[in-house]
């Protein structure tokens, strides 16, 4: 059975007593609530349900006034013929006033849920709808006519007021599948802000110029033009705008006030002051730079490709969206993602960097957004029910479909399916992941011609290491001295918040073997394996982000139980304090009893297993032989970063590891189990390794373990020895000298 993880409801996130006593005075105010970590999305006063999608707490609104369609599910009301041939607010202004009189309700009503939201049953489970989806449902015209009910999509829209309540939020950052129907919901939504604002302005940008225009005039300007008469204020210029839709005049919300209103010049007073466009550019750097936008629409964020840079246009337009610290409009951006070469790794960045998990002092993302990944088994045509359910696993009948199709297998046996016919062309497997991700590693999949290494291989690995959940081969812990005590054993504690990463623990006898000589600890488990390490010296940034510290542990082959080539250990974290890392690296290696070969441009750690009297446990460089090491490599130990002939070998070392040990080999699967390391290696550049902390420390790994491979030999040379003998030729009467 498939479980699900995009979203679960917080059970008693509230006290029920507080809870109960806000609801009953209409306390709760829509916006980011500090005392209880929740953004509210109730204009009611009251709320409900706490959902928390993508680590975000969305408080609903209480359940009231829930409405039951015939059928159990939604359906698009119906609108009454006698207003549908009303086509403007001056139009309306010519009918009697009892006609007026019987249709006030059933508008004050349509105003109501377009604020406030929307509660139905469907398949008898009480479901909300926010304001926006209510008026993407029932007034937005698509290219099929009246959008279907999804779950996935109310979801989307909660996630979404959830953006423009919270006043830290710039807006969101969608990772999505492909025909997910962003295009029709953003478009909907520029609609539906811009006919309720005033001195407003609002943007689209695509991929490109004629994408942003095509937007605009495809979908944007069909929604405003089937919108009813008392939601749509008076257009100025041409019925279809191939550049700029704008509502100037009248220029105003239309309300029940002014739907009595009798007097012609009333009427037009109070209607004065809309002016709100909704336009497109063209894709650039600078597009929309110096404007103030109230919603900016950015379509296909992900293809941005060179020159043009979606990091570079999101620096300059955010700054459309905020007055000094007060962010006074919003961003809406969706997209797939494109092979990171192009655009794909600008876009992962930003969706990256909107994680709402971490956040600056002032509570905002690095980027402002917030970032949203709906996998595709939510939103996939063809495997969604009538009610607008995904239809997860394979059913055991087959299952109506919204328009009277039957569903007779469930979307993951699909994808699956899928999977499995492209398993022997490995761009064409990464393309469907990016075009139909399950997860945002799907996502962000790259071209496998664009890497150093095996890319078929390390996604083969990657792929076997999540459908095997390889969590349960993986322990996360700390390694700590027995007792508090240094120096004396080290023992591993388990902690899931540790920052080691093992997959295997020697046996006790093989646990802490060193030995003392001259006063210098030395491993006593060499012929097991070793280490590598990539480390940092200083303690803190001026950003506070910096590069991490990366260790890696790998064993040797041999005739003890011990898995043999196999990385068992991992460590990629930067504590607060250098220190810690130091002896966190100290600790690994003499609890397991090897040695360690460690880059040296940064050599704090070197020295500080020097100072600790573990100098024997840090390796020299293998290429070199004692006499030809420098000075300070002959105090420390170490490998420089800087040589050429180095980087190769690393590089190769990698390389010739994945061939042999990742993926899908003749005896199965292999037993490389971290996730971290396998994606570092996806995207490795050897003219660039500085991002690459678990790259180099693996690879220094595989040359400490194969270190004879890069031992300097004595070149032979052989030379003729005159020994003072002459040879003969002895064939004839007489013999004679060979020269």
């Amino acid at each position: 059975m498939y479980q699900q993880f995009l979203y679960k409801v917080l059970k008693d996130h509230i006290k029920p007593k507080v809870l109960k006593r806000m609801n009953r005075y209409k306390k709760w105010e829509y916006g980011y609530n500090d005392d209880h970590d929740i953004v509210v999305i109730s204009k009611t006063g009251k709320i409900g349900e706490v959902y928390e999608i993508q680590n975000l707490k969305i408080a609903l609104p209480e359940k009231e006034k829930i409405h039951k369609f015939q059928n159990n599910k939604w359906n698009q009301f119906e609108y009454p013929k006698a207003l549908s041939r009303i086509k403007s607010t001056f139009d309306w202004k010519q009918y009697p006033q009892d006609f007026k009189e019987k249709w006030y309700d059933y508008i004050d009503q349509e105003f109501t849920r377009r604020e406030e939201g929307f509660w139905f049953y469907n398949k008898d489970v009480a479901t909300y709808l926010t304001g926006t989806h209510y008026m993407y449902l029932q007034w937005s015209k698509i290219d099929v006519g009246a959008p279907d009910f999804r779950e996935s999509n109310r979801l989307f829209y909660i996630f979404w007021e959830a953006c423009k309540a919270d006043s830290r939020s710039y807006g969101m950052c969608y990772l999505k599948n492909r025909r997910s129907g962003f295009s029709f919901m953003a478009s909907g939504e520029v609609v539906n802000l811009a006919t309720i604002s005033s001195d407003s302005r609002y943007g689209i940008l695509s991929k490109s110029g004629p994408d942003a225009k095509k937007m605009f005039t495809d979908k944007v300007v069909p929604i405003s033009v089937n919108y009813p008469f008392f939601f749509k204020p008076t257009q100025d210029g041409m019925d279809r705008p191939k550049t700029e839709l704008a509502y100037r005049v009248p220029a105003s919300k239309f309300t029940r006030r002014k739907l009595t209103a009798s007097n012609d010049e009333t009427l037009e007073q109070e209607l004065e002051g809309l002016d709100t466009t909704i336009d497109w550019k063209n894709t650039g750097d600078n597009s929309y730079d110096g404007e103030k936008l109230k919603l900016l629409v950015h379509d296909e964020s992900g293809k941005w490709e060179k020159p043009n840079n979606i990091l570079n246009n999101w620096r300059v337009t955010k700054t459309t969206l905020r007055l000094g610290s007060r962010v006074i409009g919003k961003c809406m951006m969706g997209s797939t993602s494109n092979a990171l070469d192009k655009g794909g790794r600008n876009f992962k960045k930003l969706y990256d960097d909107s994680d709402v998990t971490k956040r600056n002092s002032n509570g905002q993302t690095r980027s402002g957004l917030y970032s949203l990944f709906i996998p595709m088994e939510w939103n996939y045509e063809g495997y969604i029910d009538s009610y607008g359910i995904p239809v997860f696993d394979t059913p055991k009948k087959p299952i109506d479909g919204p328009h009277g199709d039957k569903i007779k297998i469930g979307v993951i046996e699909y994808w699956n399916n899928e999977v499995e016919g492209l398993k022997n062309d490995q761009d064409g497997l990464n393309e469907f992941y990016r075009q139909f991700p399950r997860t945002e590693k799907h996502a962000f999949r790259d071209e496998s011609k664009e890497s150093l290494f095996n890319l078929t291989k390390i996604y083969q690995q990657i792929d076997f290491n999540e459908d095997s959940k390889n969590e349960l081969a993986v322990t996360t812990g700390n390694f700590q001295w027995e007792n508090a005590k240094q120096d004396t054993r080290v023992i591993f504690m388990p902690n899931k918040n540790g920052r080691f990463k093992i997959t295997w623990v020697p046996p006790v006898e093989l646990q802490n073997v060193r030995y003392i000589k001259n006063g210098v600890n030395y491993p006593g488990n060499e012929h097991l394996g070793a280490f590598g390490c990539d480390p940092y010296d200083i303690s803190g940034t001026v950003d506070g982000r910096g590069s991490k510290g990366s260790l890696h542990g790998l064993s040797k082959f041999s005739m003890l139980d011990v898995p043999p080539n196999h990385f068992f250990l991992e460590y990629i974290a930067r504590p607060q304090t250098a220190e810690t890392f130091f002896e966190d690296v100290l600790m690994a290696c003499v609890f397991y009893g090897m040695p360690i070969l460690v880059e040296n441009n940064k050599p704090r750690l070197l020295y500080h297993f020097k100072r600790r009297g573990y100098r024997g446990f840090a390796m020299n460089r293998p290429d070199k032989k004692r006499n030809k090491l420098s000075v300070t490599e002959r105090e420390i130990g170490g490998i420089p970063n800087s040589s050429e002939d180095i980087k190769q070998a690393h590089a190769a070392a990698i390389e010739t590891y994945i061939e042999h040990f990742v993926g899908l080999k003749e005896t199965g699967y292999g037993d490389m189990y971290f996730q971290r390391t396998l994606e570092d290696w996806a995207t490795f550049n050897i003219n660039n390794r500085t991002k690459h902390d678990a790259s180099i420390s693996s690879g220094l790994a595989l040359m400490a373990c194969n270190k004879s491979r890069y031992m300097p030999q004595a070149k032979r040379e052989i030379k003729s020895v005159d020994l003072g003998f002459k040879k003969y030729n002895n064939k004839g009467i007489t013999s004679k000298i060979i020269s």
